[in-house]
């Protein structure tokens, strides 16, 4: 069974709006929804903001029986090639917050149980894919930044995708990620981006919901 675990009530609408036969409840203190999405029986946890509560839902999806984790949802860009509004899959994560080097001299972002700082996670082909950072910030630092674009290479950011695929990866289970553009590096404020720029990418990802679950 594929399930989607998503941090926010109004990015988790995106796949509520595009699903019948649904009902909600609470489950260990977060807001479950099961239903069908294109025919396929599938639920939605709504994890919260932020690694913790992204590694949490998704072990409860897991052991609620899904063998597919989806994360979908909006991500800063990093690359100024990069457009407000475009949707993007992910292909590998990292979590650049993470840092044993004074420790191991391991790179930063590698997980002590791993050699490289990136989980893959699984693509469709269907868009083109990106590296993603994500770590318990949101800002516009050029400390982050500078990690994110010169020692990780990676092109969006986010709270919650590398803790996610990392519980996959540790449990087995394949996981996807699909990340709408709120704001881009360079091109204003990003937190002003992405105060401006939020419903319309929730907007886009509404639309796009069933043509993106039918190709996981």
């Amino acid at each position: 069974m594929k399930a989607f675990v998503i941090s926010m009530d109004n990015e988790a609408q995106c796949v509520i709006d595009n699903m019948v036969e649904s009902f909600e409840r609470r489950e260990y203190g977060r807001r479950v929804i099961r239903g069908k999405l294109n025919g396929e029986p599938t639920f939605v946890v709504v994890s919260g903001i932020g690694k913790s509560n992204a590694a949490a839902a998704t072990q409860f999806a897991i052991q609620s029986g899904a063998d597919t984790i989806i994360n979908i949802g909006v991500a800063g860009g990093l690359d100024p090639a990069i457009e407000v509004a475009d949707i993007y899959e992910v292909d590998s994560a990292v979590q650049y917050d993470f840092d044993l080097s004074a420790v191991n001299g391991t790179m930063v972002g590698t997980l002590d149980e791993r050699s490289t700082p990136y989980i893959p996670l699984s693509t469709t082909g269907k868009l083109t894919a990106k590296s993603i950072g994500t770590g318990d910030r949101f800002n516009d630092s050029d400390d982050d930044n500078d990690i994110l674009l010169n020692v990780l290479t990676c092109s969006l950011r986010d709270m919650e995708c590398a803790a996610i695929a990392h519980v996959c990866e540790t449990a087995g289970v394949r996981c996807v990620a699909f990340k709408c553009v709120t704001d881009v590096r360079g091109k204003g404020a990003m937190t002003g981006q992405y105060v401006d720029n939020l419903n319309r990418c929730l907007k886009k990802l509404t639309a796009e919901v069933p043509a993106l679950f039918a190709h996981v």
